[in-house]
């Protein structure tokens, strides 16, 4: 398990999305993992889940939480901003990545 330093960063809005979620799951060491993997409207997508940390893990701490990442995303995550919006309409977590050169209309997915 490897840490670096402000990898992603999580705006107040997330972190906050995040410890509520995580205080609601049974699994003790959790957190969030964040990922790449190939896919989605202009190639490559973004990964969110609540999981343990695996062995060779970049392990992030935040605002009372640890984040997961496996060493390629973590190279795709720099500088990326995770934001949480609520309300009725596009609610859920937003990936916000100033380097992407293409992105698809719902902002899933990136190149």
């Amino acid at each position: 398990m490897h840490s670096l330093l402000d990898v992603v960063k999580i705006t107040g809005a997330a972190a906050k999305e995040m410890r509520r979620l995580i205080s609601e799951d049974s699994r003790e060491c959790i957190g969030l993992r964040l990922g790449i993997k190939g896919g989605g409207c202009s190639g490559l997508s973004y990964v969110i889940d609540l999981d343990t940390v695996k062995e060779h893990d970049i392990v992030q701490h935040s605002e009372g939480f640890d984040v997961f990442m496996d060493r390629k995303s973590s190279l795709y995550l720099k500088d990326v901003t995770l934001d949480f919006r609520g309300g009725l309409q596009d609610r859920g977590f937003k990936f916000i990545n100033d380097a992407a050169v293409n992105t698809c209309g719902c902002g899933s997915s990136f190149s």
